[in-house]
């Protein structure tokens, strides 16, 4: 349940994190108690939509970058395609890993680091799991190490918060009880990124726990640019899960379909290096 809770911005709120804030947050279970009670429903519907628009040859080998514990892997799988998904989460993956089978697999990576040359005809990026590095640089190595593993021609499905949208909407604090475990939620962003304070409360734990997201406002242009520089030309924007056209002012989401440029071949004999 959600409570939204008065606008409070006067209190000491965090703006210089570690660069690597994600990796301990990520790997909390109160990470995954938070937002993993997610509808099913709307990822396999989002799936479903975007196999028909792709429409995939039986087989393909497809990628689910930053795949957390493996919901939208395990759904890819099930329509008859060979899935690898990776996160920097070890406990993810180690969930993960119960629905391993012959056609899905899971390991621990950082999509900073190159995987493998020309091995997978497609590559996914679900729920913004993007946007979250210190520098440019390191998101530039992230859009090229994905490219890289993808074939000439293959395709990247990135799904993306809409800037526009979500700094009209915010909603800056609000409270959700979940299984008994209190979650306080202040939002802000600056001129460059969306913040997201989580304070914790759990009768189990003797005091409060602390964690705090950080987001980079990419806009279309943005993704454009970086796109380009990876070699990836983006071929469709929607801005909804129901792959609605996308409108910078009252669209939800920005999901972008990227084709690696055929030109855009790296040396290599496709092995994976997994």
């Amino acid at each position: 349940m959600e409570r939204v809770l008065p606008i409070n911005l006067s209190k000491d709120l965090p703006m210089h994190l570690p660069s690597d804030w994600f990796r301990e947050w990520f790997d909390s279970p109160y990470y995954h108690q938070l937002y993993f009670g997610r509808d099913e429903n709307e990822a396999a519907g989002l799936i479903n939509r975007l196999l028909s628009l792709l429409k995939p040859p039986q087989g393909s080998a497809m990628l689910d970058v930053a795949c957390g514990r493996g919901r939208h892997s395990r759904i890819l799988a099930s329509h008859g395609y060979d899935v690898t998904g990776f996160d920097l989460a070890p406990e993810s993956i180690a969930f993960a890993r119960q629905f391993e089978n012959e056609h899905l697999r899971f390991f621990v990576h950082d999509m900073r680091r190159i995987l493998c040359t020309n091995c997978f005809d497609y590559a996914f990026n679900f729920f913004t799991s993007f946007g979250y590095f210190h520098t440019q640089r390191e998101h530039d190595n992230a859009l090229k190490a994905i490219t890289l593993a993808l074939k000439p021609g293959g395709y990247f499905f990135l799904d993306y918060l809409n800037t526009h949208y979500a700094e009209d909407h915010l909603i800056h604090r609000s409270q959700k009880e979940i299984d008994g475990v209190i979650f306080y939620l202040t939002k802000w962003y600056d001129e460059h990124h969306f913040y997201k304070k989580i304070e914790i409360e759990d009768e189990t734990q003797k005091e409060p726990i602390v964690y705090t997201e950080k987001v980079a406002k990419f806009s279309i242009g943005d993704f454009t640019e970086m796109f380009a520089l990876a070699g990836l030309s983006i071929q469709h924007v929607f801005g909804s899960y129901q792959l609605e056209p996308y409108h910078i002012k009252t669209s939800p989401r920005l999901l972008l379909v990227a084709q690696k440029r055929p030109s855009h071949t790296v040396a290599g004999d496709g092995r994976r290096s997994i």
